[in-house]
């Protein structure tokens, strides 16, 4: 008898979280004759709980799963769930009874590093119980911490939307060459600094704007700061400046705490904003110059007018590849890309043990980043710039950009 399958997402949205969906929709509903019913989880782990799940074949038949591909947000909608530590919780025979009663052979989930966990739990409760669903992770995070792989399906996207932005945001601030003035750009990015990184990319020239960027990977200090800014003001009138949300002292207090207390989410993490706004301030205080703060928020996760053709063809490709490691025997793991040459750039698709990745994080490598702490290297550009190659024609009506809609 044939196994169905399930498919969730989780945590952040990514312009292209809804291409890896698709690839594992796609190719198992291409696969009829492996798999029976292909079910979509609403609001993932949390709500297939509740009892949550659409049958996805009828957005195959209806056109609207080719739509999703290039649709931002998560199509199932998304959920910030964290299983017990302890496998004896009550949960997992609830879940474990839910799939069973549902037929569920194969369970894919798209997310981060906090889904990667959730992925982990469920296959060992799975290989403690004699159970034999496999679990598999499609991963997506614009963060790009993940480690075990070269990068992570939206982190591309994501990042040719800070370059491209950035860049406009250089050329509006340098309209006026009669006064000093000061553009501090805040990009998310709690611990790693990736996507502020590829603000780097922005540059037209040596020496163009971003003058500076920092990265939490390495201690800020705000006199320092001040120091640069005003020297570099000597030379340059209209400075932009790049930070990441998570910045932060030598002794670990994110820059944005000192403007004021901060809330932390379900799984225990501070919820970063304001760092921009606190070193808006601080510069208008000490240095007496015309300064603003642009904060980028959502908008790095959820635009599609500037994805990565690249980053698309992956995120298709990662979630098709789950569901062959899947129907091989896989289980407990997440899809990882591998970077099999640079030029021309190409990727070969592996798997990696999940319980291995999960509650870990890959942070920028520190000979990335210059010694004085306030750039990146030309190994970083390397890195990135094959990453946002390629351009994505979104459907489009009345003019505006045409998405899927789950009713």
């Amino acid at each position: 008898m044939k196994k169905n399958v399930i498919v969730g997402q989780s945590g952040g949205p990514t312009a292209v979280i809804n291409a890896s969906l698709y690839g594992v929709v796609y190719e198992a509903l291409n696969r009829e004759d492996s798999f029976g019913t292909v079910y979509g989880m609403i609001n993932g782990i949390e709500g297939f709980l509740n009892g949550k799940l659409m049958d996805m074949k009828p957005l195959d038949k209806s056109g609207e799963l080719e739509l999703i591909k290039t649709t931002p947000g998560s199509y199932l909608g998304s959920c910030r769930y964290k299983l017990p530590e302890n496998l004896e919780d009550a949960v997992y025979p609830l879940l474990f009874q839910k799939f069973s009663d549902y037929k569920i052979g194969y369970f894919f989930y798209i997310g981060g590093n906090d889904s990667m966990d959730t992925v982990s739990k469920l296959s060992r409760y799975a290989q403690k119980t004699g159970s034999d669903i496999r679990f598999i992770g499609v991963p997506k995070t614009i963060d790009n911490d993940l480690i075990l792989t070269d990068h992570t399906p939206g982190f591309p996207s994501a990042a040719k939307y800070v370059a491209s932005t950035v860049r406009e945001i250089v050329t509006d601030a340098s309209v006026y060459d009669n006064k000093k003035s000061v553009t501090i750009v805040e990009i998310m990015g709690r611990h790693a600094g990736w996507l502020t990184a590829a603000s780097a990319l922005a540059r037209k020239y040596k020496g163009d704007n971003p003058l500076f960027i920092y990265l939490p990977e390495t201690n800020f200090s705000q006199e320092a700061f001040l120091k640069q800014i005003e020297k570099a003001l000597r030379t340059t009138s209209n400075l932009v400046v790049c930070i990441s949300e998570g910045i932060h002292d030598e002794h670990g207090k994110f820059v944005c705490e000192f403007a004021n207390d901060v809330g932390v989410d379900n799984f225990g993490h501070k919820m970063l904003t304001g760092s921009g706004k606190y070193l808006e301030n601080l510069v208008k205080e000490r240095l007496g110059v015309k300064v603003r703060s642009i904060e980028l928020n959502v908008c790095q996760r959820c635009s599609s007018s500037m994805l990565s053709g690249t980053d698309l063809k992956e995120a298709v490709a990662s979630g098709a590849y789950g569901v062959k490691c899947a129907l091989e025997g896989e289980s407990g793991k997440m899809i990882a890309l591998k970077r099999a040459a640079e030029d021309p750039y190409t990727v070969d698709y592996t798997t990696e043990d999940v319980t291995l990745i999960c509650n870990q994080e890959k942070t920028v490598p520190t000979d990335w980043i210059t010694k004085d702490g306030c750039d990146v290297t030309e190994a970083f550009i390397r890195y990135a710039q094959p990453l946002i190659q390629g351009e994505v024609s979104v459907p489009k009506e009345n003019g505006l950009p045409r998405f899927a809609y789950r009713r």
